[in-house]
């Protein structure tokens, strides 16, 4: 079974975790944290940096601003769908307006965008708030 590279949303930490072993609750070898949850995780620019060049596990990131009224209303759709796909893909969330950096970086022109990182590579990109059932589909 193979291995993938899963980076630690707490400490940074890049872990190899088995394929067959996502659903186990698998634990960051340097600070102990859950690296698979089923929730949309609020991440900074350096992390999301990192998870997004080096792990395998599909990453779908939501950039957002808390002004703004439409990624308001995504927000628990995320959650949802985080939920939803748990171990075979990792939800996170990035304040565009906390971490502009970001938002340069990654040419984010409009909020929400959901952008979907594999394997150190972007492979999507969706503007616009959506539904649970559609964040689903989409990062499939």
């Amino acid at each position: 079974m193979a291995a993938l590279k899963v980076t630690c949303l707490d400490c940074g930490q890049v872990n190899r975790v088995p394929e067959d072993k996502l659903t186990a609750g698998p634990k960051c070898a340097l600070c102990g944290s859950k690296l698979i949850s089923d929730k949309a995780i609020e991440v900074d620019f350096k992390t999301l940096d990192k998870a997004a060049k080096n792990d395998d596990l599909p990453l779908v990131v939501d950039f957002w601003a808390p002004w703004c009224g439409p990624c308001r209303m995504m927000a628990p759709e995320f959650s949802k769908a985080a939920t939803a796909l748990a171990g075979r893909a990792r939800l996170v969330k990035l304040n565009t307006e906390a971490e502009q950096k970001a938002g340069m970086r990654y040419g984010i022109r409009s909020i929400p965008t959901m952008v979907k990182f594999k394997g150190g590579k972007e492979v999507k990109r969706q503007s616009g708030a959506v539904s649970a059932t559609a964040i689903i589909q989409w990062s499939s």
